[in-house]
């Protein structure tokens, strides 16, 4: 299962405010060893962590290149109205270097803690599904929005500015109701190994698929993100990209310059030969 879309790399910055320049710095070396991605969880309740959506603003204005991503946003703590805004802005201002990940919420009595909802699995996830419509009616700029959701609402917002380029949004989930949404309305899909085992990666990416195919989309148009741990060989990194569908790898960057140096090439050299181009 490959599909054919070109491979890259990114590393996952800790937002550890104990440290509070160690993630800028990370970003901007990572930025200048030719890092594709750079990606941010987002855990606002954590006292521990930077705000995600301030720290990716401030690796955009002290990087050139690098792409940068929440990874993934705390959907129930972050309106969509206003997270549509925060991201249109930075894209606009990094020349178009940002998507966005999304999630439905996890630690709930946190997120409570913090004055955000209490909701049910089955309830995040028909939020999301409310807030990507309401995100991509913020991006387009239009006049007199309206939406009358179960979860969100529009009451004839007049929004702006759009982004710089047409931001993907890409869903964390596991489960068969956030992959047939992934499916359905999202550009990305974002898992992380541990949580999602090589034995299931069939099933899920299948899916995925069917649902697109249901809604009239190209399966291949639905990027593969998978968060990984330091430890792959390049072998791996290309089973993956031929076998398991993926094509997109966010790793720590504690793999070091080897990782750049010696890792992604070798792989992109494996991929090519896998796909009879080398």
């Amino acid at each position: 299962m490959d599909y054919g879309r070109p491979v890259e790399f990114g590393y996952f910055v800790i937002p550890d405010a104990t440290q509070p320049m160690r993630a800028l710095e990370q970003a901007i070396r990572a930025d200048q060893a030719g890092v594709d991605l750079i990606g941010i969880q987002d855990h606002p309740y954590q006292h521990r962590f930077h705000d995600t959506w301030t720290l990716l603003s401030v690796i955009a204005a002290r990087t050139s290149r690098v792409t940068v991503f929440p990874d993934v946003a705390n959907l129930p703590l972050r309106p969509p109205a206003m997270l549509a805004k925060a991201a249109a802005t930075l894209d606009l201002l990094s020349n178009g270097r940002v998507e966005l990940g999304l999630g439905a919420g996890g630690f709930w009595p946190a997120i409570q803690a913090m004055g955000g909802p209490a909701r049910t699995g089955g309830e995040s996830v028909s939020a999301l599904e409310e807030a990507i419509e309401v995100i991509r009616l913020v991006w387009s700029g239009g006049r007199g929005l309206r939406f009358d959701g179960r979860f969100y609402q529009l009451a004839g917002l007049n929004a702006g500015p759009p982004p710089a380029h047409q931001i993907g949004i890409w869903l964390g989930g596991y489960k068969p109701r956030m992959l047939a949404l992934t499916g359905r309305n999202a550009d990305g899909w974002v898992p992380s190994l541990g949580y999602l085992k090589p034995e299931d990666m069939g099933e899920a990416n299948a899916r995925i698929d069917d649902a697109a195919r249901a809604a009239g989309r190209d399966p291949s148009a639905i990027r593969r993100v998978l968060n990984v741990g330091g430890d792959l060989t390049a072998e791996d990194y290309a089973t993956l990209v031929l076998e398991r569908g993926f094509d997109t790898f966010i790793t720590s960057p504690d793999a070091g310059d080897a990782f750049i140096e010696e890792v992604v090439p070798k792989v992109r050299e494996l991929v090519a030969a896998g796909r009879g181009s080398g």
